[in-house]
């Protein structure tokens, strides 16, 4: 296990050390659970009050808050943003080196010299893996994909032919990018099915989460841009673009041809219906449906909170009266401006 010491953390994170330079430790916990070899952090103030108890050998703080700690303490402006960069350094490396025997890879294959490559792969034909790329166990990458420098593929990870992946991405398990878009015509009573000719092309520092969905485009491609971040059972359709730093939480499923401008945030189990274009800026609250173009910046809500069942029995079937209310309403405002 590797060990840190206080100066060297301080360093990583351009923080104020206060307190040992030397002082060794190995891991990140919580304010409750810190032990002496571990570092912490306060990142919301309703937990100040764990740091007068608090077990650990340093504590990444605010400034403003360090008085409540009387041991070590690396300062920062912002302490979270500590806690996730410090994170990549206690991070589990793979315990494979090299090409697993078991791994079948195509003749036509260009692997990086440092490639990682696990037991039970299988690459196509035509495939190249650059430098620093690590594919887990048991994945599947088709042929004529591009998997772009320092970019990890977890276990079970399946790309359809073609797909393009930019550097550094983290894709987990179980994330399938490439399948078919879901695109029929119909013919009678039957349907006859669109092949679907473009690809899937993320950009650069993307995470993908475990079980996400990411369809190929049905002559364009779908397009993932720099820095996004998609949670776990994400459903992205053909021909869809993310713009860049967006970020997307589980269980969000977006229909096809829809555009997603630059930093915008889609809470959990949220949907959005087809061809739509949503601008910069936009952030969708929980459980929300959007079912038109979103023109302006700014945060936008739909469906209603949890209420006891009983009133929201009777509110669900006073909605259906909205309209009739309306026009009631503006019935009676005409009436009374005979009498202005």
């Amino acid at each position: 296990m590797r060990h840190w010491t206080l100066v060297e953390l301080a360093q990583y994170l351009d923080a104020e050390l206060v307190g040992a330079a030397d002082y060794p430790v190995s891991g990140i916990s919580t304010l409750v659970a810190a032990q002496p070899h571990q570092v912490s952090f306060l990142a919301n103030m309703k937990y100040a009050s764990q740091l007068a108890d608090c077990g650990a050998g340093a504590v990444i703080v605010h400034p403003d808050q360090a008085h409540h700690f009387v041991g070590n303490k690396l300062l920062l402006a912002n302490p979270y943003l500590g806690y996730a960069k410090l994170s990549a350094l206690f991070a589990p490396a793979t315990s494979y080196q090299g090409i697993h025997p078991s791994a079948v890879v195509a003749q036509s294959a260009s692997l990086a010299a440092d490639v990682v490559v696990g037991p039970g792969v299988v690459i196509g034909e035509h495939v190249r893996l650059d430098k620093g790329v690590s594919i887990g166990p048991n994945c599947v990458i088709g042929d004529h994909c591009i998997v772009g420098a320092q970019t990890c593929l977890a276990a079970n990870v399946t790309l359809y032919h073609g797909v393009i992946l930019g550097q550094r991405n983290l894709i987990h398990s179980g994330a399938v990018l490439g399948a078919d878009g879901f695109g029929f015509a119909k013919d009678g009573v039957d349907w006859v099915k669109i092949h679907q000719l473009g690809g899937v092309v993320t950009g650069d520092d993307v995470e993908i989460g475990a079980g996400t969905t990411i369809d190929r485009g049905a002559l364009d491609d779908t397009r993932i841009g720099n820095g996004v971040k998609l949670d776990n059972q994400v459903q992205i359709a053909h021909n869809v673009v993310l713009g860049d730093y967006t970020a997307i939480a589980g269980c969000t499923a977006i229909a096809g041809s829809t555009i997603l401008g630059k930093n915008c945030t889609i809470a959990g189990a949220c949907g959005i219906t087809g061809h739509l274009h949503l601008a910069d800026g936009v952030h969708v609250t929980a459980m929300s449906l959007v079912t038109h173009s979103i023109k302006e910046p700014g945060a936008y809500s739909s469906g209603t909170g949890l209420d006891d069942n009983h009133k929201w029995r009777r509110n669900a079937a006073r909605f259906k009266q909205l309209d009739q209310m309306a026009k009631r309403l503006k019935q009676l405002e005409q009436e009374l401006q005979k009498f202005t």
